[in-house]
C-alpha cells in the first residue's frame, strides 16, 4: 500500500507564482529590447506564448507529481523539504512520531532509533493535520507489526 502526500495548493502558487513573476520580467525586458531595436513584434508573441506555456506546464506538473511525503507499507520518503534531516526511513528503524512546532510551523516529527529525525511541516500538505497524524500512527503501527488491541 502506498500513499501520497501532496503539496498544499497554497505552496504550489507560490511556486508558480514566482516563476510567473521571473518571466514577466524577462518579457518586459524584451518588450524594451524590441521597442529600442526595431525589432518584429512577433518575436515579443513568441517570447510572451513561451512563457505562457512554461507557466502552465509547471503549473499542471507541480501539482500532479508534487508529492512531499510517500508512506508504503516499508517505510516512508520526504522531498522538497529543506532541513527534513533523513528523508527516507523503514517503519522498523523508527521509534515514534510525534507533533511539535518549529519555527512557528506545525510539524510532526518523526524520530528513529539511531537518534536521527525527519521534520515534516504539515502545513506543506493537502491533508488536514489531525487526519494526517493518525494516518501516519496508523502506517508506523503496521510497519513495526503491531496490531491494534
Amino acid at each position: 500500500m502506498r500513499t501520497d502526500y501532496r503539496l498544499s495548493p497554497r505552496v504550489v502558487a507560490r511556486v508558480v507564482g514566482g516563476l510567473l513573476l521571473v518571466l514577466g520580467v524577462v518579457v518586459l525586458v524584451l518588450t524594451v529590447v524590441v521597442a529600442a531595436l526595431d525589432l518584429p513584434t512577433w518575436t515579443l508573441l513568441v517570447v510572451a506564448l513561451g512563457a505562457l506555456l512554461t507557466v502552465s506546464g509547471t503549473a499542471w506538473f507541480v501539482a500532479r507529481t508534487g508529492w512531499v511525503l510517500r508512506v508504503t507499507d516499508e517505510g516512508y520518503v520526504v522531498r522538497f523539504v529543506r532541513g527534513v534531516g533523513t528523508d527516507r526511513a523503514r517503519w522498523k528503524d523508527v521509534e515514534d512520531a510525534v507533533t511539535a512546532t518549529v519555527g512557528g510551523t506545525p510539524c510532526v516529527v518523526v524520530r528513529l532509533r539511531d537518534g536521527r529525525s525527519s521534520t515534516i511541516p504539515v502545513t506543506l500538505l493537502t491533508v488536514d493535520r489531525e487526519q494526517f497524524v493518525r494516518e501516519l500512527q496508523e502506517h508506523l503501527r503496521r510497519g513495526q507489526g503491531l496490531r491494534p488491541l
